[in-house]
């Protein structure tokens, strides 16, 4: 008697690039159920809150379910399309139906516009929310005065206190950092407009406020001090983003079917994905988490591993911002900050630190409780391979045409154990690099170096701790082990000469790989590589 195949369970739809919860929640998609979280957020007093966090993270998804809670919108948290019942919908929650004053200054084209622009994208947003409640604001003309007027009609007409959410509140501000008069002229304006939220207190049963930067220097919020900053609180650490369990629980069919269709480990998968992806962390507390943006572009391509976040904005604004302040493109990882530096955001006074850490490119990744500091580094191998592929091309001047040829020589002379053509094809690097850019130290040609590596993808670390001293550079592939050391204006030979004496070398050695160590010397002169030697022993 036959018997039917068995059949395959149905793809489920995952919802790139939507941040409506509704519509994720209504179409059947994946959600990874964040109310837990929220629930504290909301259930005590009336508060105002602020949240910070890179590009892409969740925020505006956070504002949109924040919207359907206080709507009373409960309907959406119970069994729907086909999905289980969220947290919230057994939760102890009034359920009452508030106006939301839901508010994304994300739409204006503030770089050419400034002021013009926040006018036209606040009269947008708030006569949508006015139509929506059937509120009359048309007798004012400023964007303070319009939010004003909204926030005591939506009030008057549904006989609640209203809740503001303001999503990408500093976009105007993050638009412009390099145009400083229009800067300046959109911060006074968005003092203004956010001054309402304290003079409206009474009428206000939540306020949330989320964006990329943190702008306390420049007295943005100064008349809002019944703010709360949750940017740093650890209870609020994986608010936005997700969590390693989050995403074993969240996307188990997901992995099940990426290993079934590509035949990978499970345990050298999972690994993949952490030090890819994972990494992100926001507090003095070791939690990380994952980019939810890269995750379901990345189970949406069936595993395949790229640079979704990164890629989704190149940052060459960031690049061309950071070398007009004179920033230190090569020593971007390792920064060790206070956290009073975290609010350095500020167009007069540009620091790396804050500009890197809230745009994401950084990230936490120690905190020493004696010295009250920070470690900043690269979350993962997403961004520090992407983010050395930028400053090169960027941040050296190198010629895109001459950089393509020149990593596909790289990496197959790396990956079959040529070091001569290794080290030619790093010397036309070099050759490619303005004149009038090249450092004076020895540590300049070894983060170079260094940033060639991480662009094309290698695992490569750079002042790497043994106990016999520190190791230059080590660059690893599946089979072969490089260990570089560096000198300027001395020679390769004594360069080598130290990896042996100190013996750099050893961890590697029985590691089944080929280990080969090269002693590499700058020509400060000519502005290149001048010589190397070879052990391959």
């Amino acid at each position: 008697m036959a018997t039917n195949p068995t059949k395959a369970p149905a793809k489920r739809i995952l919802p790139t690039g939507i941040q409506d919860f509704p519509k994720i929640r209504e179409s059947g998609c994946v959600y990874v159920d964040k109310t837990p979280q929220i629930y504290p957020l909301i259930s005590g007093a009336p508060g105002a809150f602020f949240l910070s966090r890179p590009r892409r993270f969740g925020k505006s998804l956070l504002c949109s379910t924040l919207g359907a809670i206080f709507e009373g919108r409960r309907e959406l948290f119970g069994e729907i399309s086909g999905r289980p019942a969220l947290a919230m919908d057994s939760l102890d929650w009034e359920w009452k139906r508030h106006p939301v004053i839901h508010i994304d200054l994300n739409a204006g084209n503030y770089v050419d516009d400034g002021v013009k622009a926040l006018r036209s994208t606040i009269y947008a947003e708030t006569q949508s929310v006015a139509r929506k409640y059937c509120a009359a604001i048309d007798r004012a003309d400023s964007p303070a005065s319009r939010f004003k007027y909204l926030i005591e009609e939506v009030c008057e007409k549904t006989g609640e206190k209203a809740v503001v959410i303001i999503d990408e509140y500093d976009k105007p501000l993050t638009a412009t950092l390099g145009k400083r008069n229009a800067h300046i002229e959109l911060r006074n304006t968005l003092k203004g407009f956010y001054s309402v939220l304290k003079s409206c207190d009474a009428r206000l049963r939540f306020i949330f406020i989320t964006g990329v930067s943190k702008f306390s220097q420049v007295s943005i919020f100064s008349d809002l001090n019944q703010l709360s900053d949750l940017t740093f609180d650890p209870r609020y650490a994986d608010l936005c983003g997700l969590t390693q369990k989050e995403l074993e629980t969240g996307f188990e069919p997901e992995i099940e079917s990426v290993l079934k269709t590509t035949g990978r480990n499970r345990g050298e998968y999972m690994g993949k994905l952490r030090r890819f992806y994972n990494g992100y962390r926001f507090t003095k507390d070791p939690l990380t988490v994952y980019n939810p943006f890269g995750m379901l572009n990345h189970f949406y391509n069936n595993g395949e591993f790229s640079d979704y976040w990164y890629g989704s904005a190149t940052p060459s604004f960031l690049v061309e911002l950071l070398k007009k302040h004179r920033i230190n493109l090569l020593g971007l990882g390792k920064m060790y900050v206070e956290f009073r530096d975290f609010g350095n955001f500020d167009i007069d006074c540009m620091t790396a630190a804050p500009l890197l850490y809230q745009t994401g490119y950084l990230t936490i990744t120690d905190y020493d409780e004696n010295r009250q500091r920070f470690t900043l580094d690269y979350p993962n191998e997403e961004v520090h391979a992407a983010f050395a592929d930028s400053l090169v091309k960027h941040g050296l001047g190198l010629p895109p045409e001459r950089g393509e040829a020149l990593h596909f020589k790289l990496i197959d002379a790396l990956y079959d154990g040529d070091v001569d053509i290794a080290m030619n094809a790093v010397k036309l690097f070099f050759a490619e690099i303005p004149y009038d850019i090249v450092g004076d130290k020895e540590k300049y040609f070894q983060s170079v170096v260094h940033l060639i590596f991480k662009m094309l993808g290698f695992n490569c670390r750079s002042e790497v701790r043994i106990a016999a001293g520190r190791l230059d550079t080590l660059v690893e592939t599946p089979d072969i082990v490089y260990c570089f050391e560096f000198k300027l204006d001395g020679s390769a030979e004594e360069a080598l000469a130290q990896i042996d004496d100190k013996e750099y070398a050893y961890p590697w050695t029985g590691s089944g790989k080929k280990v080969f160590k090269v002693g590499v010397n700058f020509d400060f002169e000519k502005r290149n590589i001048g010589g190397w030697v070879v052990n391959d022993g």
